[in-house]
């Protein structure tokens, strides 16, 4: 799954399979349990009156897996998740969306910092590159707008994004030794300051 919400993985209905663990007076699954799925998907954890609620760790059958807190049968709390392409999310889930403060690391070492809602990159936050460099400011639906920093380890540029690749002219260049450049030519802007692609 990438980092964008396009992609979803389900879990499966709690009723499905077979099932080991405690029960309520009315037969529903409540307090501890471990559902195997008849997909093969598994759940070991906490049940409130027939669905999942509480701690819990759920494992698809290929590869990916949640480890956290659910509320009425959806990711719901803190929660980390690592997905079938290897990427990790570690954070904060609101009604089974990432929502709220969390990190993202990619397959490729990069990661992403800061604020998430309904799946998405969506307030203040940092994309880190493994390399060191990074990008900062303030994603609205998974796009960079508004004031922010591209900070390298010899240079930082500040300006206004304009999308996630690139920075409005006039811009300013700091320099490690103090020097302070105002860039108004987009020609020497994007020579100097490349952004590597996710």
């Amino acid at each position: 799954m990438s980092d964008d919400g396009e992609e979803e993985i389900k879990e499966e209905a709690p009723t499905l399979g077979t099932y080991e663990g405690e029960r309520n007076e009315a037969k529903k699954r409540h307090g501890k349990g471990k559902n195997i799925f008849v997909n093969g998907d598994e759940y070991d954890g906490q049940y409130e009156d027939g669905v999942r609620s509480g701690y819990g760790v759920y494992k698809w059958k290929g590869g990916a897996r949640y480890t956290g807190e659910y509320k009425n049968d959806l990711r719901h709390g803190q929660g980390y998740f690592v997905y079938p392409d290897g990427s990790k999310y570690r954070g904060q889930f609101v009604e089974g969306k990432r929502e709220g403060q969390g990190s993202y690391l990619y397959p490729n070492g990069d990661m992403y910092q800061g604020e998430w809602k309904n799946d998405l990159k969506d307030g203040k936050g940092a994309y880190v590159y493994k390399n060191g460099s990074k990008k900062t400011g303030t994603f609205v639906a998974g796009i960079l707008q508004g004031p922010g920093e591209i900070i390298h380890p010899d240079h930082k540029v500040s300006g206004e994004w304009k999308g996630n690749t690139s920075m409005a002219i006039p811009a300013k260049i700091t320099f490690a030794t103090g020097f302070v450049k105002n860039i108004e030519d987009p020609q020497f802007f994007t020579g100097i300051i490349p952004i590597p692609q996710p």
